[in-house]
């Protein structure tokens, strides 16, 4: 099933990619590895979903902002490959939490992301992945992403890259 069908069936569709606030580009592509920069919770005005996690009670909020990323990372893997569906599997996550020192539910935090890879994708979206605590994340972020995923060729095609 197409990865957008998917997440359609879940009421889910992905935002509009929005533009980097910095000095780099949203991801890279070589040979038929994609490389997505770190991914924060942007809203529609392109601020940031803000916050530091100290307690268990932090838990949703920051699963919610994870998801948020996963949605707009998927915006961006289409507009850099043209379809999901060239997205053979998810490789590697690396999830980053800004955290108060004790706080000890990265991963929970994180699954808001892989829940939403998993759903996408099915079993392609399951991944290797580290989530870990930050002492600051840019702009005062609740979490950042960044992933490499395994994508196949368009049939006739060549190899896109930025």
């Amino acid at each position: 099933m197409h990865p957008e069908t998917r997440l359609a069936a879940l009421g889910i569709s992905l935002p509009n990619p929005i533009a980097p606030s910095e000095h780099y580009v949203p991801f890279r592509r070589a040979g038929n590895f994609l490389y997505l920069s770190g991914h924060g919770p942007r809203r529609m005005d392109g601020s940031y979903v803000l916050g530091r996690l100290a307690t268990s009670d932090d838990v949703a909020m920051g699963h919610g902002a994870a998801r948020q990323v996963a949605l707009q990372m998927l915006a961006t893997v289409k507009l850099a490959l043209g379809d999901l569906d060239r997205v053979e599997s998810v490789l590697k996550v690396l999830g980053m939490v800004h955290a108060t020192p004790d706080f000890t539910h990265h991963p929970k935090v994180i699954n808001g992301f892989s829940e939403i890879m998993t759903a996408a994708f099915g079993d392609a979206g399951r991944h290797a992945r580290s989530a870990v605590g930050m002492g600051s994340l840019p702009h005062g972020m609740v979490v950042e992403v960044e992933a490499v995923m395994l994508v196949r060729e368009r049939s006739g095609a060549g190899v896109m890259s930025t």
